[in-house]
């Protein structure tokens, strides 16, 4: 009897994959890709064919066969507006990815490849809790502009995991607890967590929010306006400032934060204090979030990778912990958040969702 669950979750530069039999992980590695060659890709969802064979590749080199998958989990995209859960991959899924119209993200991959290698070994692929759950109260949609609202995209995949993991070390059900999460990762998104619901976040990928390693974040639009009208820039170079080329790697040429801890060490003021403006404008997108609790909040909660640098959580502690108590979880657990959703389905303890 098949028992092993595949996850897999692109990154931009990275694919990461681990195999579970259950709930105990047996395989996990990342996979790296050269930036040549996938910059020489016209856009994400043509690199789907190349991270699939990449994948294969590994596993075959694990000795780890797909006739052992009981399923493939993939993380999902920007897909339209869903509530959280576990969803089945199906065509109405892929055919909204490829023409990606609510943008690119190396996240939309994860449901194609899953499908692809599911489908071959006639099993079941999932996608669970995606980047497009979307749990905002309307008053956090609004913005000055009647054309213009704000979308919920953020890492929902980890924010929920971490979500369940602070309230049990809390020692209280989710859905009782008020939370600020801030994931700290390539893009940072905060979210306000009431009562079990994202109720507002900043759209991490389309320049709301704090700079991140390598977003722009939100900038004042009169000079944005300008910049894009000036005639010195193309669509595509604009938004790569935005997304891709902005935050630390507009200023420092990388948005690897080892290397720039490194420089920090050797005495380079100007990393320092760039890096320190990324921390101060992460403190006051949690400290905008106390006021949507209206200062009722539990704890604020630090994940994703660059959490583990404790000068980035001190930065962070000393603006915020007026506020509320500070837990830390460094890293993401978005593959055994994966991995566990498939399961739950497979077990019948839940039913799949259907995508429409």
């Amino acid at each position: 009897m098949r028992k092993k669950i595949l996850a897999i979750n692109p990154g931009s530069t990275s694919t990461k994959i681990a195999v579970f039999n259950e709930e105990e992980c047996v395989f996990k590695t990342t996979i790296r890709h050269d930036s040549e060659t996938i910059s020489s890709f016209k856009s994400i969802i043509d690199q789907y064919d190349f991270r699939k064979e990449a994948i294969l590749n590994t596993l075959q080199e694990e000795n780890i066969t797909v006739d052992e998958l009981a399923a493939v989990v993939g993380r999902g995209g920007m897909l339209k507006p869903i509530e959280s859960g576990t969803y089945a991959v199906n065509d109405a899924m892929i055919q909204y990815i490829k023409k990606a119209p609510r943008g690119e993200h190396a996240s939309n991959l994860g449901c194609v490849i899953a499908k692809e290698i599911a489908d071959k070994q006639n099993i079941p692929s999932f996608i669970v809790d995606p980047v497009a759950v979307d749990e905002m109260d309307d008053i956090a949609r609004f913005t000055g502009m009647p054309e213009i609202k704000r979308d919920s995209l953020f890492h929902a995949l980890n924010q929920k995991a971490v979500a369940l993991k602070a309230a049990k070390d809390l020692d209280k059900p989710y859905k009782s607890l008020n939370m600020i999460i801030a994931h700290l990762g390539g893009g940072i998104s905060v979210g306000i967590h009431k009562k079990g619901r994202v109720v507002d976040v900043n759209n991490a990928l389309d320049g709301d929010g704090p700079m991140s390693p390598e977003r722009s974040g939100q900038v004042p639009i009169g000079p944005l306006y300008k910049m894009v009208f000036s005639g010195k820039y193309t669509l595509e170079e604009i938004k790569r400032k935005n997304y891709g080329n902005g935050g630390l790697v507009a200023y420092l040429g990388t948005n690897d934060g080892y290397e720039i801890q490194k420089r920090i060490e050797n005495g380079d003021k100007d990393a320092e204090f760039i890096y320190k403006v990324m921390c101060y404008q992460i403190a006051k997108e949690i400290g905008s979030g106390a006021t949507v609790l209206a200062g009722d909040v539990d704890a604020i909660v630090l994940t994703g990778g660059l959490a583990y640098d404790p000068m980035l959580v001190d930065e962070i502690t000393r603006r915020t912990d007026f506020i509320a108590k500070l837990l830390v979880y460094p890293g993401e657990d978005e593959m055994e958040s994966l991995a566990l959703g498939a399961l739950r389905v497979l077990r019948e303890e839940e039913t799949a969702k259907i995508y429409e």
